[in-house]
């Protein structure tokens, strides 16, 4: 038992499950390694972390966490019509997750969800955008975060 307890600065070692709200697994550790990271280092969503405040190892515990402290709400802004000649090099296929350039020069996962003789459609929401998820953990370790 330590006597560091989850804040900013720590870094936790747990064992998590994310559930959708009919139960289905999304990710678990359970049968792999234990997630470690530093609060606040955005690794985890904040909504995530905001329920682990205070827990210390050996602690357990299970969350609902809202869309708007997850991945957000589903946006229909996020749904982009790409032209089917900018697809060159591979067939556009629906369910298919494929990275785009962002105006920033960054990458930008999006999903194909529709695809016609013109136009290809992307979401480009969060897979999980608009779910209530649940959070499940079990803390193993919490100790100072080394600076380096």
């Amino acid at each position: 038992m330590s006597d560091y307890r989850i804040d900013e600065g720590m870094e936790v070692t747990l064992h998590f499950t994310l559930k959708l709200e009919d139960g289905t697994v999304v990710d678990s550790t359970r049968d792999k390694q234990p997630a470690t990271f530093q609060v606040g280092d955005g690794n985890l969503p904040p909504g995530f972390e905001q329920p682990l405040k205070g827990m210390t190892d050996g602690e357990s515990g299970s969350y609902e966490i809202t869309p708007e402290h997850a991945f957000g709400q589903h946006n229909p802004q996020n749904i982009q019509m790409i032209d089917r000649s900018d697809f060159e090099e591979i067939e556009p296929e629906v369910g298919t997750v494929m990275s785009f350039a962002d105006a920033a020069g960054g990458e930008l996962p999006g999903v194909i969800t529709r695809v016609d003789d013109k136009q290809v459609e992307v979401d480009f929401n969060h897979p999980l955008a608009g779910r209530t998820l649940t959070f499940e953990v079990e803390v193993i370790d919490v100790k100072p975060a080394q600076t380096h």
